[in-house]
């Protein structure tokens, strides 16, 4: 399976039109259920709030060097699940 990452941004003027319009995506997809479908909606905010994620010993070695690894900043975005079809089980990655 292929995965794709799209990522867009809404005008303030359109966020609700745009929540709206993707609840219908996914009311659609559980009334036709295709099985080789798996789709995964975040609203993404800019803020940052701190993980317990860099606490983990492995989680601190991997960002060891990490400048020298990658080729973009980092960019961290609190997400909020929107939609969730076949990718996450229960809200939650399974």
């Amino acid at each position: 399976m292929a995965y794709k990452l799209i990522r867009y941004s809404v005008k303030d003027t359109g966020l609700e039109e745009n929540r709206a319009l993707v609840a219908k995506v996914f009311e659609a997809l559980d009334e036709t259920a295709p099985q080789s479908v798996r789709y995964l909606v975040l609203e993404l905010d800019e803020g940052n709030e701190p993980s317990a994620l860099t606490g983990l010993a492995a989680f601190e070695a991997f960002t060891q060097n990490h400048a020298e690894r990658r080729s973009t900043p980092v960019k961290r975005s609190p997400a909020k699940i929107i939609g969730n079809y076949h990718v996450l089980e229960d809200g939650k990655a399974g």
